[in-house]
């Protein structure tokens, strides 16, 4: 039974042309040093208390292992206490007790086990899970921060489309390093 009021949200740092990753799957360009007077600063207790309305997180196995990456450089685990999902049929390290590996189906994931259980499901990773939660209906809303830089080539931010998608723009932020955060409700039974 679905929980009346679950949300499941795409969200995902990208590049102004659309790229969440190099073809290797590096972010080395995530770091930006534009500046942008007339934005936001992001008050780091605003992001705290943001973060703690986050119940659980769902990524794919490149995602997670790019996380581990940064956790061994210093960077911490951002995905705090709360449920991960990480979708996979590889043998990957579990690194804490948080983490929980499914191999399934990722609408069955959704529907059956965490719509029930969670009430705001971020779905953080890759372009090929952000696709399937598309193409299978599952996403309520796109959250989409884009960087001021353009890579030219990699990982596309959605792989796989097999149709549109329509969108309403709910927000718009400008962010004093540049960035550019914008929240789409994904419009249920449109093409």
């Amino acid at each position: 039974m679905e929980k009346a009021d679950s949300r499941v949200t795409i969200h995902m740092a990208a590049s102004l042309d659309g790229f969440i990753a190099r073809k290797d799957g590096s972010v080395d360009w995530l770091e930006t040093s534009d500046e942008f007077a007339g934005g936001e600063t992001l008050d780091p207790a605003y992001v705290e208390a943001f973060l703690k309305t986050i119940d659980c997180y769902v990524m794919g196995a490149r995602t997670y292992e790019l996380a581990l990456r940064f956790e061994a450089q210093g960077f911490g685990w951002a995905y705090g206490d709360k449920p991960t999902f990480v979708l996979s049929h590889r043998e990957l390290p579990k690194v804490r007790e948080t983490v929980e590996f499914y191999a399934g189906d990722l609408a069955q994931l959704v529907e059956e086990r965490l719509r029930p259980s969670f009430r705001s499901i971020w779905v953080v990773g890759g372009g090929a899970v952000a696709g399937e939660c598309l193409r299978s209906g599952l996403a309520d809303e796109v959250r989409y921060s884009i960087l001021p830089v353009l890579i030219g080539d990699g990982i596309r931010f959605f792989e796989g489309l097999d149709r549109d998608v329509a969108l309403h723009l709910s927000e718009v932020k400008a962010y004093k390093n540049g960035t550019m955060a914008l929240c789409y409700e994904v419009r249920k039974g449109r093409d």
